[in-house]
């Protein structure tokens, strides 16, 4: 009970906007909205009447099984600790809650997506259908992969593309080849020791990065 009283006084939070903020006319059912949070986009399905579906890292179901607790908005302490957890479920939630007080564009990514987006209450009715607990992975099934598996009939994420190729960048590159070759020298140095072995490995390790970069 005390640590679920701590856990509750750590994720409190009150709502930053109310409802009125949003003009819910703007939205239709099966629409894709998109708001930032934290340090990356967040994405759900419109469902219509108020209600957003997203898959949304949380922690705080491990410790408890208030409903009422639960349901509350999802802070950025609940989520930042549910992405590391991997612990996460597709939800529905007001606007409000869903936004956490961000402006939110509206099917951005049909500009970005070659594939057309399907019917708006199929896009719904996938949405629906994948609400519940889920294994979370910030690469491979975060909030876009669902929202475009929803409105596209495609798994895919950008921001993981992205990711993905800016870390290639910083580690398979030529500077990396080099700095390889130069910390592998200096521990030879070191230990005093160039063995066949250590100098093969440096080596190879250099040229892999050398090749990829």
């Amino acid at each position: 009970m005390f640590l679920y009283q701590l856990l509750s006084f750590f994720f409190s939070a009150s709502k930053k906007e109310e409802d009125s903020k949003y003009d819910l006319s703007l939205y239709k059912r099966g629409d894709l909205l998109e708001v930032p949070r934290t340090m990356f986009t967040h994405f759900g399905i419109y469902l219509g009447d108020n209600r957003v579906a997203h898959l949304i890292p949380d922690i705080l179901p491990v410790f408890t099984k208030n409903k009422a607790a639960i349901a509350k908005m999802v802070t950025n302490n609940r989520l930042l600790v549910g992405v590391i957890t991997k612990v996460a479920s597709v939800r529905v939630d007001s606007v409000a809650d869903f936004a956490y007080g961000s402006e939110i564009l509206i099917n951005h990514m049909d500009r970005v997506c070659s594939q057309p987006p399907l019917d708006g209450d199929e896009v719904a009715r996938r949405a629906e259908k994948l609400l519940g607990s889920v294994t979370y992975s910030l690469l491979w099934y975060n909030c876009e992969h669902y929202v475009m598996y929803c409105r596209y009939g495609m798994a895919i994420s950008y921001q993981t593309y992205q990711f993905c190729t800016n870390v290639r960048k910083i580690f398979f590159s030529r500077m990396s080849a080099y700095l390889t070759a130069l910390c592998g020298a200096c521990m030879m140095l070191y230990v005093g020791c160039m063995t066949p072995f250590m100098l093969l490995s440096t080596l190879l390790i250099s040229f892999t990065i050398w090749m990829a970069a």
